[in-house]
């Protein structure tokens, strides 16, 4: 278990950082593909007791979303800006609740007396909390994307899986509709022999508007929060408002851009029913405004999946940026415009699926066609739970959790060799059983980031 206050220590050298992500691979190989769930049943009527992390914006909705299950007792809460006015809404819900600005601290205090953390926190410091909690032993509910990168879900699998918790990523689409279709459709027949995807984001992102060469400076810290803290294990930079309390997902160096944070809720079902594991290349077809430090204003990107076990090659293509619409397929007809912003197609030798994100359930086009299918369409019950409900529920011993790390984590490894094609450009090939992109330096030191700050080495040992 890892002190609660971590003393300085020497950065680790970035060849040895690196060479440590190769190890963290190939042990990961070797760990069994299982769904974890809770040792016992818990008696009926007992609360979860929770801790969150990361109480503002997505964490209130998250607070608010446990809340509204009735299975769960907020038992502590921490924010590194505690009073900011992003985070009052949660702390006037639960005001005799304990209330702490570094989540170490709150563990030293409080960690007897919950048994399970909801993270959500920027991209960049999602790893290090987690892997605090996973220490601890606590279950883990930690939004997507699951980390920032690569390296850090290689090691965040292999923790969770020596650990024996339950753990979920926050893609709630997965235990919606959509999962429950996309599963019954897929063991009857209806979804088979699919050879493309086209996935596409075309809302505007907060950062399209940005012209910068640089790190913003100049502005105070507000005095509610602790930037120190916010940074966590990568360099402090100067406080600015466009990287908190929300604009932090824009930046290569914080965040995972529109990749990571659609991607889940829009490839979800088709990456984990289709077995689609890692791809063997990743090429940025387009990049309209690359960037060093934020992600362009519109890329299209490529990924080659090879054949799986009665299962053709499939082509996985990402739209994004709001006049980077995906190609229509000719079943909509010659007259059809794209109706929604957010969404996928999916092709098969027999079919073409229309579908949203999250929760949206798949319609096969053109219309005419569903319909003349429509009785021998699987039908799909209800009662399920929800996705916050499912994973208190696998916490008691009642249900599995339906995306835990090891499902979640290659998906979330998916969007992440994207993100670095969509900051380097061009083609590269990536070898799965590896782990690592073939003649690359340069990405594959992206696999694994920078190395962390003084302080903050011990969460990334293998």
């Amino acid at each position: 278990m890892p002190p609660d206050r971590l003393p300085p220590r020497s950065v680790l050298s970035r060849r040895k950082f690196i060479a440590s992500s190769v190890a963290a691979g190939a042990a990961l190989a070797l760990l069994p593909g299982r769904l974890v769930r809770a040792a016992e049943t818990a008696p009926a009527g007992r609360k979860l007791k929770v801790a969150f992390v990361g109480i503002g914006n997505r964490g209130n909705d998250n607070l608010k979303s446990f809340a509204a299950t009735g299975l769960v007792e907020v038992v502590a809460f921490c924010d590194v800006d505690l009073l900011g006015a992003h985070t009052a809404e949660s702390r006037q819900l639960y005001p005799d609740v304990p209330g702490f600005q570094d989540f170490r601290e709150m563990f030293t205090k409080m960690g007897d007396r919950f048994e399970a953390v909801v993270v959500s926190t920027p991209d960049h410091t999602h790893f290090v909390v987690t892997m605090h909690a996973l220490a601890h032993g606590k279950h883990v509910y930690l939004e997507k994307p699951l980390a920032h990168t690569f390296r850090e879900v290689e090691l965040l699998m292999a923790r969770a899986a020596r650990s024996g918790v339950v753990t979920q990523m926050g893609n709630q689409g997965h235990s919606g509709n959509n999962y429950h279709q996309f599963k019954a459709w897929t063991e009857a027949g209806i979804i088979r022999d699919v050879t493309r995807i086209d996935m596409f984001m075309n809302s505007s992102r907060r950062w399209h508007g940005w012209t910068v060469d640089g790190f913003p400076t100049g502005e105070p810290v507000p005095p509610t929060i602790d930037w120190d803290l916010w940074n966590a294990n990568v360099p402090v930079r100067p406080f600015s408002d466009k990287l908190h309390p929300g604009d932090w997902r824009g930046w290569f160096a914080y965040g995972n851009g529109a990749f990571g944070d659609w991607g889940p809720h829009i490839l979800d079902t088709a990456h984990r029913f289709l077995g689609l594991g890692l791809p063997q290349v990743i090429e940025a077809v387009r990049r309209d405004g690359p960037s060093e430090f934020i992600f362009p204003k519109a890329t299209t990107i490529r990924f080659d999946f090879a054949a799986r076990p009665t299962m053709p090659p499939v082509e996985v293509f990402w739209y994004d940026g709001v006049a980077n619409p995906p190609p229509l397929p000719a079943e909509l007809g010659p007259d059809a415009k794209l109706a929604r912003k957010n969404g996928k197609f999916i092709t098969s030798k027999e079919h073409v699926f229309l579908g949203g994100t999250h929760s949206d359930t798949l319609r096969i086009i053109p219309e005419e066609k569903m319909r003349a299918m429509a009785k021998d369409l699987p039908r799909i019950g209800g009662g399920f739970s929800n996705h916050f409900a499912n994973f208190a529920l696998a916490c008691l011993g009642r249900e599995e959790a339906r995306s835990p790390f090891h499902v979640s984590g290659p998906l979330t490894q998916v969007f992440l060799l994207g993100v670095i094609a969509q900051r380097l450009g061009g083609k590269l090939v990536f070898d799965p059983v590896a782990r690592r992109f073939v003649g690359h330096d340069r990405a594959n030191e992206l696999l694994a980031g920078e190395a962390p700050r003084a302080g903050w080495e011990s969460y990334f040992k293998a």
